[in-house]
Formats: structure tokens, sequence, C-alpha cells
């Protein structure tokens, strides 16, 4: 290992990390999180954990081991001259530490001997600092792991550490003029950046998002014709969704970097284990045009209320391709577990009738295919669920399709505002 030293960690994808048979696995420093505090030091691509002085942040890994036996494990870090370092590294229940001290400006190695991997599946490496507060515990760039159970051994190894994106999807007869998209929903888990999102169609999402310790929002927004992805001031006049209307207390406004297009959202602080209720209608006002309104059942008030409605170009139909999904925006937490029932989802058509949607089909973002098995989708309780993070053994196949049990009664309730 010492002509590697000096080099810098090497960034690996899943399936390079995956197909290191017995050689030496080398996971960089900048897929690993911090916690309890995320901020708690500073995690980059160029540099690795910089930053890293206070004992009670902890730096994890999450790798699933495909091998049982010994592992041997080190981490590289880079220490200034004549500065040393006490670290513990805890894994399958057992811990080791490890003192190293700088002869010069440069990487070291801390060696923490050989751990026993009785079981496979997911492990977490626990990376301590038993220095003094606020003496720097080293800047990390790389956890190196060797010896059988290495073999085979699967890490993320790229920087985006957010965990997949998960979808469920609900068929649909052809050519049905679908006037409105009803769903409830219940957050089960609420971490910081996730949006659990209910109704979803061919032109915006409505959901609740969690944005801080402190805030949660209702999200309803429409994507702007064309193709521009990112800036919404290139986005011609005749592409444009215009607001038409919004409800009391409620921000609209511009979105971009994912598409462009209206953006409204009200907050609100919608409890975690309390059922949501969403509905999203469409009305066409001519051949070119439609109206795509989000309503929310309000828990404080019992009653329905206008999120916003948007104009929107280059449309005169109705709502297909509806969807409901779960989102960590956030990477820096994408270790911790996101869950969310959706249920009672029905479809009105234009012609007043109610259809209930009792099947639906689950699909990940790119994210989930390699780098990210820990995602989910399945029927609990008689409620669709999806769930993704938490580094949890299993995952459910792309495509795969589940079926509720049927509720048999639309919502009766639905009195919209003017």
């Amino acid at each position: 290992m010492t002509e590697q030293r000096h080099l810098p960690a090497v960034v690996l994808t899943t399936m390079a990390l995956a197909s290191l048979a017995a050689a030496e696995l080398r996971v960089p420093a900048f897929t690993a999180y911090l916690d309890p505090d995320v901020r708690g030091a500073r995690v980059s691509e160029s540099a690795g954990i910089t930053r890293w002085n206070d004992p009670s942040i902890k730096v994890l890994w999450f790798g699933d081991i495909k091998t049982p036996g010994k592992l041997d494990c080190a981490v590289m870090l880079r220490l200034a001259e004549g500065a040393a370092s006490h670290l513990r590294l805890a894994v399958a229940g057992q811990s080791r530490e490890a003192t190293v001290t700088a002869a010069g400006a440069g990487v070291v190695t801390a060696a923490f001997g050989s751990f026993d991997i009785a079981q496979t599946g997911y492990q977490r490496f626990t990376l301590e600092s038993l220095n003094a507060p606020g003496q720097p515990a080293g800047d990390i760039e790389t956890l190196v792991l060797d010896g059988p159970a290495a073999r085979e051994a699967r890490f993320n190894g790229k920087s985006r550490r957010n965990a997949a994106s998960v979808h469920l999807f609900y068929p649909v007869e052809k050519d049905t003029k679908v006037e409105a998209f009803y769903c409830e929903m219940i957050g089960l888990e609420d971490p910081v950046w996730t949006y659990y999102m209910a109704c979803g169609w061919h032109r915006g999402y409505f959901g609740m998002q969690i944005n801080s310790p402190t805030e949660r929002r209702i999200i309803f927004s429409v994507w702007d014709s064309g193709s521009e992805a990112v800036d919404r001031d290139k986005v011609a006049d005749e592409n444009r969704v215009r607001l038409v209307a919004k409800g009391e207390g409620v921000y609209a406004g511009d979105f971009g970097n994912e598409g462009t297009g209206g953006h409204s959202h009200l907050k609100y602080p919608w409890k975690t284990g309390e059922k949501q209720r969403f509905l999203v209608t469409a009305r066409p006002t001519d051949e070119t045009h439609t109206i795509y309104s989000g309503y929310y059942f309000h828990p404080d008030s019992k009653k329905w209320m206008l999120i916003s409605s948007w104009r929107a170009p280059k449309e005169g139909g109705y709502l297909r391709g509806l969807y409901s999904f779960s989102e960590n925006f956030g990477g820096a937490n994408g270790h911790l577990l996101r869950k969310a029932l959706y249920g009672n989802q029905w479809i009105r058509t234009a012609e007043g009738q109610w259809i209930e949607l009792t099947t639906a089909t689950f699909s990940h973002d790119p994210t989930g295919k390699a780098d990210r098995l820990d995602r989910f989708m399945g029927v609990e309780d008689g409620w669709f669920f999806l769930s993704h993070g938490g580094f949890v053994p299993g995952s459910t196949p792309y495509g795969e399709r589940f079926t509720r049990p049927a509720a048999g009664r639309p919502p009766t309730d639905i009195v919209l505002p003017d």
C-alpha cells in the first residue's frame, strides 16, 4: 500500500466496486454519511471528509457483504506534519482502535485489523474520533477493505448519496378522459428532504414535503411546455403555464432545474402517521389549453381548499400518466429510511363516472438500478407502500405489479371551493 498512499481516492461506480473480487476494496470517503448532524463536517468529492473536529460526529459507510469471513479494515486520512489522530471503527458488533501520527504532511493509514463477518447482508461501518473536542481528526480519504469478506462486496461508489426515488404507476384504460384524480397518503417516516407525492400526472405533481426540522409544505406544481430543463427565463411565452388562482396563504412562483414551470406551496405542519387527502382536476378550456388545479383537504378546517390552478398551453385534454412517488431530494441523509402509504385511489371521468384504481406498478430512478438497491413497493394493511433508504436488505423488482383490496366507495364529500 506504500506506493498508493499519496494517490487520491479512486472514484468507483457501484458495479466497479462490486466486481473487485478478492482484491483490495477502496470506498471513497465522499460516499459516507455524518451522524447525528449532517453538517458536522464537510463532505466533498474532491477532498473527502474535512473539518471533522467534533468527536460527537460519526462517519458512516454502508456496504452489502456477499461473503462471510474475515474483513481487514483500514482508513486512509490526511494529517498535518507531526499531528496525531486516535480513531475507532465499529463493524458487525465489534470495534477496534488505531492511533496514527504523520511524520510529514500527507496521507497515512489507520489500520484497525481484522473483523469477523458472520452473516451476509448490509453492514454499517462506523468511524469515530477519540480525539479531544476541537482537535482535527484528519481529512478522511478512503475506507480500505481486504480479506475474504471483501469479495464481491457492494457499496455505492458515487458521490450521489440520495436513496433511489421510487414510483408507483396506475394503469388506466386508453382514451379514458380523466377529469379528476384522487389519492390518500400517510407519511410513516419523516427525515428532512423528503417529498411524498400523491397525485402525479403527465404535466405535474402534488404532495407533501419535509423541508427542515420546523417546516413542512403541501406542494402543487405544473410543468411548462417545451424542452427547457433548467432556466425558466429561456421558456418562450407561448410555452409558459399561467397562474389562474391560488388559495389563502399559498405562495406561487416559478421553478426550474427539473424542467420548468409554475410552483405553489402551502406551509402547513402535516403530521406523520395521519391520513392526508389530495385531488387534481383537469378542465380543458379550448383545443390547446387545460386548467389544472390541486385541492387539499385541510385537516384543521375539515374542508377542501384550493392550493392553485394553472392554465397549461399545448394541451386541451385531460389527465394521463397517473402515478405517485417518494423522493429523497437531499443526499446528505440518504441513509435514512423513508416510507409512506398510498391508498383509496380513484379517478372521475369527464362523463362523471368514478373508477377505483387498485393496481399499481413499481419503478425507480437510475440510482435504484445498481447504486442503491434498498427500494421497495408492496401492499400493507390494504394500502400500497413505497419505501427507500435505510439500507434494508432485499429489493422489489422494477416493473412488479401489485393489487390492493378495493374500497368500493368513491369519495362522497368532495365539495370544491369556487
